[in-house]
């Protein structure tokens, strides 16, 4: 069975996205890669994969207790389900600034696993002036963020494992790469 985890774009989710997010342009709009002008690997489009269910984490960063580590392995795609995209809707102000968050502490764990891929349902793993330098820091590592998924609640109906198939635009010197992510169960 395939799921399609990808944030379907309409005209009216880009002009609220454009009118609430400077960076909500041509990379950076509905689900993408933050790639920090870095390439995508192309082993990167495959991956073994898990779906963390954090939803009822609210009013606090989402911290290296709240998962299991021992599940994550080296070179996995590693999704966070917290519902923020179905609750709030993406585009809007609130999207972009009141979004759950990743605690330093577990991005860094993540880090250390040799993660490939953290993907989110909301905009980014940090807010504010925060968003971009983690994303370049993960970048650095190897470790790419895939913001703005959806239907993640779907896969979790099956369990959290899954295979994750992501393909990138083969853009160049771009900070931001839209994608098409399929998981496979």
């Amino acid at each position: 069975m395939l799921i399609d985890i990808t944030l379907k774009i309409t005209p009216k989710m880009v002009f609220d996205a454009q009118g609430n997010e400077k960076k909500a342009l041509f990379g950076h709009l509905g689900t993408h890669f933050d790639v920090m002008n870095k390439e995508f690997p192309l082993e990167y489009m495959e991956r073994n994969a898990i779906v963390f269910d954090v939803s009822q984490i609210v009013n606090r960063e989402i911290e290296t207790l709240d998962i299991d580590l021992e599940k994550v392995k080296s070179e996995m795609f590693i999704a966070f389900y917290t519902g923020f995209i179905e609750k709030v809707g993406y585009g809007s102000h609130a999207y972009f600034s009141e979004h759950p968050q990743l605690s330093v502490d577990l991005i860094e764990a993540l880090v250390e696993k040799g993660v490939s891929i953290i993907g989110i349902d909301f905009a980014g793993v940090r807010r504010g002036q925060e968003h971009t330098p983690m994303d370049q820091f993960c970048a650095e590592r190897g470790l790419f963020i895939v913001e703005n998924l959806c239907n993640l609640s779907d896969l979790l109906k099956y369990g959290i494992y899954f295979q994750a198939y992501i393909c990138p635009m083969n853009f160049a010197e771009m900070t931001g790469l839209p994608c098409r992510v399929v998981a496979k169960l």
